[in-house]
């Protein structure tokens, strides 16, 4: 269901948009983003980016990036990874 949810919003999207998930480890956002990929057209595997920060995958309809935050300490280090 998850990822099914992930799938059809990911299908509705349009260029610009700005999806945030929130959720402790283990509830399931990377199967969501998968999901999202999938309905984008992106075929490539999504995997969390939590050791690199962001992945950037734009084979799709529309390009994601895929940042995990759970270690950006404050709003600086996001202009360090290219968030702009």
């Amino acid at each position: 269901e998850t990822f099914s949810a992930g799938r059809q919003l990911g299908e509705k999207a349009f260029p610009g948009q700005v999806i945030t998930l929130t959720g402790d480890l283990g509830v399931g956002k990377t199967v969501f983003t998968q999901g999202l990929a999938k309905g984008l057209g992106i075929e490539e595997p999504v995997n969390s980016p939590t050791f690199t920060i962001v992945q950037v995958y734009d084979e799709g309809r529309l390009p994601l990036y895929h940042f995990d935050v759970y270690r950006i300490g404050d709003i600086e280090e996001m202009d360090e990874v290219g968030f702009e």
